[in-house]
């Protein structure tokens, strides 16, 4: 079918497309006037997305993601928000609206339910294409009504948005607050550890200065124990020389038997009496008072240094006793003492671990009681980043049936149904219109035709009706 053929067609049949055309616009005319007349009142409604949370002073996370005006759109339109406002209007409790409920229903369900989804119905929002605004209409047969809901929607969105977000956080702070309790509990037991332990070992401070002090004595005693060891080994060597151990073989040769002043005196004593001797020896015989007299006296000084040496050879060994004892009794003390160094890093060591323990135990208590305070904090706020911009205001003008619309498009879909029908019934039972369709039905060479016109006679109305029958006749 070509464009020629297409209009032939609706040549012909332009009265029935006229008549669907009238017919369709006529009914949709008539439908808009019988409709109730509607209202709809729109709140206005701002969520800020780059809101800072007045309590941590980040900005919030969610609310940059793209999603977020979807989530906030499905969230208005929940059945949650719903049923806040038939509570909070007080719709359920009106005697006619449930007597329209067990009509509709027959008492299946509940009239909160019901209510929520017939407001649902009705309910439009509509977001910004490039701002945080969101748009709640409804649409109602009294716009006080109509305006009554649409703020109800915008409160109970904005308490949604609330509750929302505090019910996680009552949880996370019961949860704070159960982890809390055990954490001070640990706390508690890693004190009363550290506490027994310091009382069992005597330590009174918790600081390092005693480990100090001692590690300073046990250097201390180390460097007197050199010096004792190097003063007793000089000790026995001189012992060992003033006991004729030496290498010459006699006391007389020690060093602290020579240095002696009084032996000294004995000795050039000594030598003085003997030179008398001899001198007396050479001069009288042995048995000369005089000589006696000076072998007596040469006898007495002999004794006496021999006495003198002997003190001093015992002086010499007791000092040797005495040195050897103190690097013994310096060995004593070193051993202590590193023992008790030893005992004190053990301690200290065991004491750290304590320490480390209370400490990751306190850090945990502190982090923790530092997030139920926030949490709480949170749990308990009821501000929201969700703000009405314009309340709804009930309407002067209805918002429908929109009279002029309503007929333009019966006038577009009476015209395509007209043409829809023409098309149909030429299918049905297609006439032959034109040349093109002999030559196409019949597969016939079309090799004349001629045009042909009705006589314009002037007929009456009765001629004028059984003139198509004629023809019909006729043909």
């Amino acid at each position: 079918m070509n464009i020629h053929q297409f209009l032939l067609i609706l040549l012909a049949r332009k009265r029935l497309i006229l008549s669907t055309l009238l017919v369709t616009a006529l009914l949709a005319l008539g439908w808009s006037l019988v409709q109730q007349k509607t209202y709809t009142a729109t709140a206005s409604v701002l969520l800020n997305y780059k809101g800072v949370d007045p309590l941590t002073g980040l900005t919030m996370p969610g609310q940059l993601m793209p999603g977020y005006m979807a989530t906030q759109m499905d969230i208005i339109g929940s059945k949650n928000v719903a049923l806040r406002v038939v509570d909070s209007l007080r719709l359920a409790s009106s005697p006619a609206v449930v007597r329209q409920f067990q009509e509709a229903t027959e008492g299946k369900g509940t009239v909160r339910d019901w209510l929520a989804d017939l407001l649902l119905k009705k309910l439009q929002i509509m977001p910004s294409r490039e701002s945080s605004v969101v748009e709640i209409s409804f649409d109602g047969a009294d716009p006080a009504f109509a305006a009554a809901v649409a703020n109800a929607f915008a409160g109970e969105y904005q308490k949604a948005t609330v509750q929302l977000k505090t019910e996680p956080a009552k949880n996370a702070s019961t949860y704070f607050n159960e982890q809390t309790r055990q954490l001070r509990d640990n706390v508690e037991a890693a004190q009363a550890r550290l506490s027994k332990y310091q009382q069992e070992k005597g330590i009174v401070s918790l600081d390092n200065n005693r480990v100090d002090v001692e590690l300073s004595r046990l250097n201390d005693l180390s460097a007197q124990l050199v010096v004792a060891q190097a003063a007793a080994m000089e000790a026995s060597s001189r012992e060992q020389a003033a006991g004729g151990n030496g290498a010459a073989g006699s006391p007389i040769n020690s060093p602290d038997v020579a240095n002696n002043a009084l032996i000294q005196n004995l000795r050039v004593t000594l030598a003085s009496a003997e030179a008398k001797l001899a001198e007396a020896g050479s001069r009288y015989g042995r048995n000369h008072p005089q000589y006696q007299s000076a072998s007596a006296e040469v006898a007495k000084l002999r004794s006496e240094l021999g006495s003198a040496v002997g003190t001093v050879t015992r002086s010499v060994g007791a000092n040797a006793d005495v040195l050897r004892q103190r690097e013994a009794e310096l060995r004593t003390e070193l051993a202590a003492q590193k023992t008790r160094v030893l005992e004190l890093n053990r301690t200290r060591d065991e004491l750290g671990v304590m320490l480390k323990d209370l400490d990751s135990a306190q850090r945990a208590y502190d982090s923790a009681s530092e997030r139920f305070s926030q949490t709480r904090i949170e749990a308990q706020s009821e501000q929201s980043d969700i703000s009405v911009l314009n309340p709804a205001t009930a309407p002067l003008e209805p918002s429908g049936p929109r009279v002029l619309l309503n007929t333009l498009v019966s006038i577009l879909l009476g015209t395509i149904l007209g043409v829809g029908l023409a098309l149909m019934l030429e299918l049905l039972n297609r006439p032959v219109r034109s040349s093109s369709d002999v030559r196409d039905m019949l597969g016939i060479p079309v090799l004349g035709a001629i045009e042909w016109s009705a006589p314009r006679v002037r007929r009456s109305s009765m001629a004028r009706l059984m003139g198509p029958r004629r023809l019909l006749r006729l043909n």
